[in-house]
């Protein structure tokens, strides 16, 4: 049974997009003849990998177990393509990371732009996921290196220490919960909240709380960042859940409270995930070394 790298890669496609056209586009495809590659690979098979509706295109259980191998195959070809540029030149790597909103606002931006300055041939893909499907999409290998937080059941992944950090509840200087030391998440519900947009992981991991309590956050404004957030809980427009780092930094130039929260789920410590760390390709180690430095240099000047 053959298959080639290119409808590996079509497949793939197929199933993170859900679309002919994007999925032929990004395998540098028309879409004729991607649809072409797509009914030879199913008439080869003797069954079909995808289920044809007006919405798009949905992959069978076949397709799924076929979409899942792709992406390892994929992966180990990647890791091929990085080991070999330890014996020449011009070989581009490309690692992809899948982290929660903490990460990718707070600790990331600082570390990753030194090391793209000191691996000039090296590309990053970075996304905001909520930390159970960052578990879910290394195990299945759609990313290399997840950084999440909280207790997360990581299976057969290997888990590495990275930072500490709270969630903590943010409120006008002049808000009646400004005074207290803390308080119990519950407590909050009956105000309005300040959020990032809902489809941030912060928002999903803070509504899922509330419905978890038996309410609803009584959303009031999305806002792009914490820094609008704090401005506007500073404003009175209502009360924001904001990691401890991040809301300690606007604090110093803002009218603003910091309350902690009692809910364990507040303590997060994050953690970097990978398959296998000697399995990664040598800059792709060398990033997790490089940010496994950085948190431990962080929480000595934090010390």
């Amino acid at each position: 049974m053959h298959f080639d790298f290119v409808d590996l890669r079509l497949l793939v496609h197929l199933a993170d997009t859900r679309n002919l056209a994007r999925a032929a586009e990004r395998s540098h495809l028309s879409p004729p003849a991607a649809s072409n590659r797509i009914r030879n690979l199913e008439r080869d098979l003797g069954f079909p990998l995808l289920y044809r509706t007006s919405q798009g295109m949905t992959p069978t259980p076949a397709g799924e177990a076929f979409v899942h191998h792709a992406r390892l195959v994929l992966e180990r070809v990647q890791h091929l393509a990085g080991d070999m540029q330890e014996y020449g030149e011009g070989i581009k790597g490309h690692v992809r990371i899948w982290a929660n909103t903490t990460a990718i606002s707070e600790f990331l931006p600082a570390a990753l732009s030194t090391f793209l300055r000191d691996y000039p041939d090296v590309n990053i893909d970075l996304r905001e996921v909520l930390s159970g499907e960052i578990v879910k999409g290394v195990s299945d290998g759609a990313t290399d290196i997840g950084i999440v937080a909280g207790n997360v059941h990581a299976g057969q992944l290997e888990m590495l220490p990275y930072l500490d950090d709270r969630l903590v509840l943010v409120t006008a200087a002049r808000h009646p919960l400004a005074q207290e030391r803390s308080v119990d998440f519950a407590q909050t519900l009956g105000d309005n909240y300040v959020s990032l947009p809902t489809s941030s992981a912060i928002h999903m991991f803070i509504d899922n709380a509330a419905q978890a309590l038996g309410g609803r956050i009584k959303l009031r404004i999305q806002v792009g960042n914490f820094e609008a957030a704090c401005r506007m809980i500073e404003a009175g427009v209502g009360i924001g859940v904001v990691p401890q780092s991040i809301a300690r930094r606007h604090a110093r130039s803002m009218s603003i409270s910091l309350i902690a929260l009692n809910d364990p789920w507040a303590e997060r410590k994050l953690k970097i995930c990978v398959r296998a760390l000697a399995d990664l390709p040598p800059f792709a180690r060398a990033l997790v070394e490089r940010l496994m430095a950085d948190a431990a240099a962080a929480s000595a000047e934090r010390a």
